[in-house]
């Protein structure tokens, strides 16, 4: 669908060039706050290829002092590192976009990305998800770095149009926007930011210990943005130069 345009951000993380345009956001057939679908206007931004990594985070984190995240005690960073970093909350993940000198992408830029501007339900296409396309549908454990992540370049067969890898499933990803149940019905149609203020943070994708149904690119997850939990992570995006 669309030729993949890299380029690598500050922390080293290869990014991929999301062209200016349209994409349909939203669906017909989902939850109340996934409705009305519409049309979307967005300038062109960049995405990360990939879900910030636990070796990216360390190094974020001697860098600026930042508190270590949720079970960091489990992590072991040779064995480790190209997994992505869990149990950081929203303040963690727009800490360390900021640092890269990037920012979280809005709901609208994460959809577009994971989606592309066809319609498609799921990153790949409308094939339901399987264990070759996502990692989910796992078993709850304690040793999550072990046992339900998937490292970030992995499932090569389920990524986007863009090249975006695990836009579904492995983990929850924080996005910059407030969650407003009705934002679909008063939102902009160009290059729209999410509510002003609110109580929840929405998450995008799906992770590890989901069902099939949090992995289509229009299901929205909200959360607190103090929760720390074990299937939340994030990847960053930025503007593209004018």
């Amino acid at each position: 669908m669309t030729q993949e345009r890299e380029i690598t951000g500050k922390d080293g993380a290869p990014m991929v060039l999301i062209p200016a345009g349209e994409f349909w956001m939203g669906s017909p057939v989902g939850e109340a706050d996934e409705r009305p679908r519409h049309r979307v206007y967005l300038d062109a931004y960049s995405m990360d290829k990939f879900e910030v990594t636990v070796s990216q985070y360390a190094e974020f984190m001697r860098s600026t002092g930042r508190r270590a995240p949720e079970d960091w005690d489990q992590v072991n960073i040779g064995k480790h590192s190209d997994l992505p970093v869990v149990g950081v909350d929203w303040q963690d993940a727009d800490a360390y976009c900021r640092w890269a000198e990037k920012r979280l992408p809005t709901e609208a830029e994460w959809e577009k990305a994971a989606r592309g501007t066809d319609g498609r339900m799921y990153p790949w296409g409308n094939e339901r998800p399987t264990s070759r396309l996502a990692n989910f549908g796992k078993e709850f454990t304690k040793n999550v770095y072990d046992k339900a992540l998937a490292p970030v370049g992995s499932y090569e067969a389920g990524k986007s149009p863009y090249g975006l890898h695990h836009m579904a499933g492995n983990v929850w990803e924080w996005t910059a926007d407030w969650h407003d149940e009705h934002f679909y019905t008063k939102s902009s149609q160009r290059n729209p930011t999410g509510p002003l203020s609110g109580e929840s943070r929405v998450l995008r994708g799906g992770s590890w210990d989901n069902s099939s149904g949090a992995m289509r690119s229009a299901y929205r997850y909200r959360s607190s943005p103090t929760h720390r939990f074990d299937y939340m992570g994030f990847r960053c995006a930025r503007d593209s130069p004018k």
